[in-house]
């Protein structure tokens, strides 16, 4: 069957071979669509809740505007949303002799704990970077940067240190030496807008680019499903008595990752910072089966933090390097280990009772995609996704082999697609089960 659009592209419709097999064996072409360029949103609408908003739940699909999305909520749920800043990660080198050098700040050096620590960093810093036009920069020549500020001028030298094997290690110097690195990035850099937004990124970008309740530097890509929230839909929010609170992923460019790999077995999922304040694990115990996150980075963690509490449970002196959620290992290793949400929760939440942690800091490499049963969350709150992306997989996994339906349907229906574009409700299936 074939549905034709009225503005001239077609819609193939195709079987599905989603299933609750082994993710590692699933064929990333059973996870595609096409998505014409003119359906990928360059820039925000005029109001961040005007955006249009899709509603999927037990099968049915209907459709309203964000600033109503909490007609569409349970009361008494919580919302939890990432609070990440995307920092000014684009940083153009100019060379003596007229051509530039691209530097993408892409995630802080294994040297540091965490991403705040090296945000923080003053005078110097190691960074895993890209490099746009690394043929034309001789190993021990230094990049330098001057930036006049208005009230200050800052000299950026850039030294490459190392190359792996898909980025290159950078040391960062700067003076006046005691602006910390995420000061000099907001002077420095430019905003890093997807690669599919197909334009330089301006100031508006700087604002729109972030949601609004952006507070903890560090991502290189928004939580784009924020970017939609305003005073008012939190007003609204409240007055149904949904909570809300925030998390911590700070977002690498792995996110724009394409899956090369014909099967998943071969694709290496990024790892991603976390930062989860003790206040939320208890919030997520007392909010047990009215849990929806605020997009994916969300989901991520959260569904992770349940795996820890599994990990904690088995073994209570855990080091906390060893919490790290690994890309298959809630398949392999701890799938047959599985508890119930609370007795997880309440490991970890007594585990870092413990340990006087107030905050817990760690990484997560998890792969979410179909096979996966979800145990914590009960929705989600997302834009629309790249074809073969793992954001897509994920997106399978919560609501089965009707992905494509719903795809076809906001395709059908001038939804706007990617970052800057429109978004969805997702009610996940019973926990524990297939969607």
């Amino acid at each position: 069957m074939r549905l034709i659009k009225p503005n001239g592209f077609t819609l193939q419709k195709i079987q599905l071979h989603i299933c609750t097999m082994d993710p590692k064996q699933l064929q990333i072409k059973d996870f595609t669509y096409a998505l014409p360029e003119n359906r990928i949103a360059a820039y925000p609408l005029a109001g961040r809740d005007a955006s249009k908003l899709l509603v999927y739940k037990q099968g049915n699909i209907s459709e309203d505007v964000y600033r109503n999305i909490a007609l569409h909520l349970p009361e008494g749920a919580l919302l939890v949303l990432n609070d990440t800043r995307v920092v000014e990660a684009r940083l153009i080198f100019q060379k003596p002799t007229g051509g530039s050098i691209e530097i993408f700040c892409l995630s802080p050096h294994a040297r540091y704990a965490d991403v705040t620590t090296a945000m923080l960093q003053k005078n110097r810093v190691w960074w895993n970077c890209l490099i746009g036009g690394a043929s034309k920069w001789k190993r021990g020549a230094v990049l330098e940067k001057k930036i006049a500020t208005g009230t200050v001028d800052i000299v950026l030298k850039a030294l490459l240190i190392e190359r792996l094997p898909d980025s290159f290690t950078i040391e960062m110097q700067w003076e006046p030496g005691d602006l910390s690195f995420a000061e000099v990035l907001h002077h420095a850099g430019v905003i890093p807008l997807p690669p599919y937004i197909k334009r330089e990124a301006d100031e508006n970008d700087r604002e729109r680019y972030q949601t609004i309740y952006a507070r903890q530097e560090g991502s290189v890509a928004a939580p784009t499903a924020g970017l939609h929230f305003t005073d008012s839909i939190f007003q609204s929010l409240s007055d149904k008595a949904i909570a809300h609170d925030f998390v911590t992923l700070h977002v690498g460019a792995g996110t724009f990752k394409p899956v090369k790999a014909d099967r998943m077995q071969d694709h290496a999922m990024h790892a991603e910072f976390i930062d989860v304040r003790y206040e939320i694990i208890e919030k997520l115990l007392h909010h047990a089966g009215k849990v929806f996150c605020v997009g994916t980075t969300s989901l991520r963690t959260v569904e992770s933090l349940y795996w820890m509490g599994v990990k904690v449970k088995q073994n209570p002196d855990i080091d906390v390097d060893d919490l790290v959620i690994a890309q298959w290992e809630v398949y392999e290793t701890f799938a047959a280990h599985a508890i119930p949400v609370d007795e997880s929760l309440q490991a970890l939440l007594e585990w870092m009772k413990r340990r006087n942690m107030k905050r817990l800091l760690t990484q997560t490499q998890i792969m979410i995609a179909p096979g996966y049963f979800f145990k914590i969350i009960s929705g989600l709150i997302t834009n629309f996704h790249q074809p073969q992306s793992t954001l897509l997989l994920l997106v399978a996994a919560l609501i089965g082999e009707r992905w494509k339906e719903m795809y076809n349907y906001a395709l059908e229906n001038d939804f706007r697609f990617l970052s800057y574009g429109d978004g969805c409700l997702l009610f996940a299936g019973a926990k524990g089960t297939p969607s």
